[in-house]
C-alpha cells in the first residue's frame, strides 16, 4: 500500500561508516597567504570519467507540430530536506559511461522518453561548490515523437518512486512558480534554467524584465 514518505529519526554518522560520501577538512592559503580550513562532502562514486553525474533537457517536439515544444521534469521525495523537490532528470554516471550515454539512459529510466539523439553536453559544472566536491554535465537531448504527445512507461529501479510531468518550455517557469505554492521545493538548476529562459523570451519579445 502506498504511502507518504516521512522522516522516522535522524543520527550523526561517522565517515568510515558512509557508503556515498566522506567528509574532508581542507587546509589551504588564500590570496594573502593566511592559512585557513574549509570542510566539504566529497562523492565516493566517481568513475573513471571524472564527472559525478549527469542533468538532463529533454526537448520533447511533435513532428506535426500537434504540441509546443515541451521538456520533461520530475517530482521525487528526497530525505535530506523531507521535501517533494521538483527537478530535472538526472542520475549517477556509471562507470565505463560519459555523460552523453549516461543521459540517454537516465532519461529513459525515469520518464520512459527515449532521444534520437544529442543537441549539447555542457563542460563539467560544479554543483554546490561551497559545500561539495561534486560535478556534473547538462546535456540536451533531442525527443521527436511522431504525433501527438506521448506517455510512456518508466524503467524505474527498486525503491524509485518518482512522478514525471512534460511542461511546454514556454511556460515553464510559472508551472515552477506554481509548485512553489503546493508546498513543493524547486531544484536551483531547474529554476535558474527556467528562470533564464523566460527572461530571453521578454528580451526577445521586447518586454520589460
Amino acid at each position: 500500500m502506498s504511502q507518504e514518505p516521512k522522516i522516522l529519526s535522524t543520527e550523526d554518522m561517522d565517515t568510515k561508516d558512509a557508503k556515498w560520501v566522506s567528509l574532508k577538512k581542507i587546509h589551504w592559503q588564500d590570496h594573502e597567504g593566511k592559512k585557513r580550513v574549509w570542510e566539504a562532502a566529497e562523492r565516493r562514486t566517481r568513475g573513471s570519467s571524472g564527472v559525478d553525474a549527469v542533468a538532463i533537457l529533454a526537448l520533447i517536439h511533435s513532428k506535426t507540430k500537434a504540441f509546443p515544444l515541451s521538456t520533461v521534469i520530475i517530482e521525487q521525495y528526497r530525505p535530506p530536506l523531507d521535501k517533494f523537490i521538483v527537478e530535472l532528470p538526472a542520475g549517477l554516471i556509471d562507470e565505463g559511461e560519459d555523460g552523453e550515454k549516461a543521459a540517454i539512459r537516465e532519461l529513459e529510466e525515469e520518464t520512459g522518453y527515449i532521444a534520437h539523439g544529442v543537441v549539447q553536453s555542457s563542460a563539467v559544472l560544479a554543483t554546490d561548490p561551497g559545500m561539495t566536491t561534486t560535478n556534473m554535465q547538462l546535456v540536451t537531448l533531442d525527443v521527436p515523437l511522431a504525433d501527438k504527445l506521448e506517455t510512456p512507461d518508466q524503467k524505474l529501479e527498486e525503491g524509485e518512486s518518482i512522478v514525471k510531468r512534460v511542461v511546454a518550455l514556454s511556460g515553464l517557469y510559472q508551472e515552477l512558480k506554481e509548485y512553489e505554492k503546493k508546498n513543493f521545493m524547486v531544484d536551483a538548476r531547474l529554476m535558474h534554467l527556467a528562470a533564464g529562459f523566460d527572461l530571453a523570451e521578454k528580451v526577445r519579445n521586447g518586454d520589460s524584465p
